[in-house]
């Protein structure tokens, strides 16, 4: 039997736009068969994203007040409603092909094998989270329950895009800006501020965005059941795909890699 394979690139820091453009090149690949499930792994400028069913009323803040922060504001085709990325927050855009899993993966199964990956890498690091019944994502045991990851995605022709939001060492006060996902009862929260209270009077360090980044990567073979393949560059991503109709990569990331002529081929 074929292993199945998840390929892996951690891109850093890129502004939503471009991963957006990126998304959409690679989910266009991996609908064509050219290249297979893709997880891209990174972290975004501050920026709030409105999904599907937002409602503009979840957002507290006036477009000028998140000019003047320096925040920006997009609509996007994910599910869910509004949410936050920045700084400090792992963000994951599985572009898997649900029809290339034995057997099918079917879309609700997808969105609880995301939350079994975050809970699953919130426990590598001593933190206890779970899910609630009938609201999507990762939460901590809290009275009221503490929301440390969301999740939203997009499925198009059995191809996902968009992901999860994971608050590593997030400034929480972005989300006052905002009622995340539409939901005023529960606080949001991040492993920094739960790694504190778990192990108060020891030292223990909040690891890196890279390090829980290598973390989810890894569970996400685990829970998907396939072998990770870690990637250096957009170009080793693509290196075994047909070369006859090249596709670019989006400009800011190939600027923000330093190649001006990087294809996505």
């Amino acid at each position: 039997m074929q292993t199945c394979v998840i390929n892996v690139l951690d891109l850093g820091r890129v502004d939503y736009s471009t991963a957006l453009e990126l998304q959409q090149t690679i989910v266009n690949l991996v609908t064509e068969g050219r290249i297979g499930h893709t997880l891209l792994l990174l972290e975004h400028p501050p920026v709030i994203t409105l999904g599907r069913n937002a409602s503009q009323a979840n957002i507290v803040a006036s477009k000028d007040f998140l000019a003047s922060k320096g925040v920006e504001l997009v609509e996007t085709n994910r599910g869910g409603d509004v949410t936050f990325h920045g700084p400090g927050q792992l963000v994951g855009y599985p572009i898997f092909d649900l029809r290339g899993f034995t057997p099918r993966v079917g879309i609700v199964d997808f969105v609880r094998k995301l939350e079994e990956v975050l809970i699953r890498t919130c426990g590598d690091l001593g933190v206890v989270t779970h899910r609630i019944p009938g609201l999507t994502g990762v939460w901590i045991e809290h009275d009221p329950p503490g929301k440390i990851a969301a999740i939203g995605v997009h499925v198009s022709r059995g191809v996902t895009s968009h992901g999860f939001a994971l608050n590593v060492t997030t400034d929480l006060d972005y989300f006052k800006l905002i009622v995340p996902c539409g939901i005023t009862d529960k606080p949001v929260t991040s492993l920094a501020q739960e790694m504190a209270q778990t192990f108060v009077g020891k030292t223990m360090k909040v690891p890196s965005l890279e390090t829980v980044a290598e973390l989810a990567a890894r569970n996400f073979g685990r829970v998907f059941q396939a072998q990770t393949l870690w990637l250096e560059s957009l170009d080793a991503l693509l290196a075994s795909t047909p070369q006859d109709t090249p596709a670019r990569a989006p400009k800011e990331l190939r600027k923000l890699a330093g190649e001006e002529d990087t294809y996505l081929v």
